[in-house]
């Protein structure tokens, strides 16, 4: 049996708390854990767990934004920091001496920018808005930043970019009920959409599997080759891809549904986060998180994959639950932020009945 314990609950933010980024060396080969928090109140917050295993504000970032902050989002070098605003903008702030500097403001979408992802080796920044569009930056020497591309194909608002963790596909999902996988065809930073994962093709009349209303957040499980979206219309849809395929040189291998977890959730779920050992974690309007995890039976096998529910912690907040993010380091930490201003650390664990 499981139970969800709170380490401790993090207080400073005035406002909502809206995304959660927990540094990529987190806890791993001796580095502290380390997570920012983004808000409403204009400022990022990093945080530390000191060797007492209390956790404390290291450094509180409140310029240059102007504006709500969306989302914030840590390199894989673990060394630099994007943040995505409401006032148009993309921060990068870089870790000098657990000092952090702003070295450069990218700036390009007409209005709010809602969240900003590094690919796997940190060479390219994916941001996307209100403005339907999703950006493609790429690193340059000297903290510079140069837009690569611009891609048009969501109808509305943008919600979130997450890249691929192995493969250089940039995931995308939208008010407008799709989420669309994009690619570079080796022409010139040439980035289009291969495939929508919509709930129906008008073009074609073909019935999808996707969601009814507004994709939130999606996640990627440990290996790739599968990805949980979340949405407004109360459920969680797992997806499969071919992972072998993917890697090889045969190009994009197409993603499909695989399974819809349904009756959970009555109101939106805005984040779902999928941790290195299996367990889906979601976080909803409802102000409860909920644990998932696959159904491993024999009849998985021939009628696909199924996920039961691990656990639901009611009441985790006092107010909507905007993020939830499993810590790299340590299989069972979660971290969860929300409407009430506050980020709750929270242990999994196993206890004998």
């Amino acid at each position: 049996m499981e139970t969800l314990k709170q380490i401790q609950k993090l207080e400073g933010h005035t406002d909502r708390v809206w995304s959660l980024a927990w540094n990529p060396l987190s806890g791993l080969n001796g580095h502290p854990l380390k997570l920012a928090s983004c808000s409403g109140d204009k400022t990022v917050r990093i945080w530390e767990r000191k060797p007492s295993n209390s956790w404390e504000c290291q450094a509180v970032l409140d310029d240059p934004h102007t504006r709500t902050v969306r989302s914030c989002s840590w390199s894989p070098s673990g060394k630099i920091l994007a943040t995505a605003s409401f006032d148009g903008t993309t921060a990068i702030f870089q870790d000098v001496g657990d000092d952090y500097e702003c070295v450069s403001t990218l700036e390009g979408h007409e209005n709010e920018v809602k969240s900003v992802s590094w690919n796997a080796s940190g060479s390219l920044l994916a941001t996307c808005g209100r403005d339907k569009t999703v950006w493609i930056w790429e690193v340059l020497p000297g903290n510079e930043f140069e837009c690569v591309a611009v891609l048009q194909g969501h109808t509305q608002d943008v919600k979130m970019v997450q890249w691929h963790p192995s493969v250089e596909l940039l995931f995308s999902c939208s008010y407008d009920n799709t989420v669309k996988i994009w690619a570079d065809d080796g022409e010139d930073d040439n980035w289009v959409c291969v495939q929508t994962l919509a709930q129906s093709n008008s073009s074609t009349g073909f019935l999808g599997s996707g969601h009814s209303s507004t994709v939130w957040a999606l996640s990627f499980n440990a290996t790739g080759d599968k990805m949980v979206t979340c949405s407004d219309d109360l459920t969680l849809k797992i997806w499969g891809t071919d992972n072998g395929k993917m890697l090889s040189s045969d190009g994009f291998a197409p993603w499909s549904h695989l399974c819809t977890i349904a009756g959970y959730h009555d109101r939106t779920i805005f984040s779902v986060h999928w941790s290195r050992d299996n367990i889906i974690a979601s976080g909803a309007a409802d102000d409860a998180i909920r644990f998932f995890v696959e159904n491993n039976e024999s009849d998985s096998l021939v009628n696909g994959p199924s996920y039961n529910l691990l656990l639901k912690k009611e009441k985790a907040h006092d107010m909507d639950i905007n993020s939830v993010q499993w810590c790299p380091g340590e299989n069972r930490l979660l971290a969860s932020a929300a409407d009430d201003g506050t980020i709750k650390i929270w242990e999994l664990t196993s206890v004998s009945c």
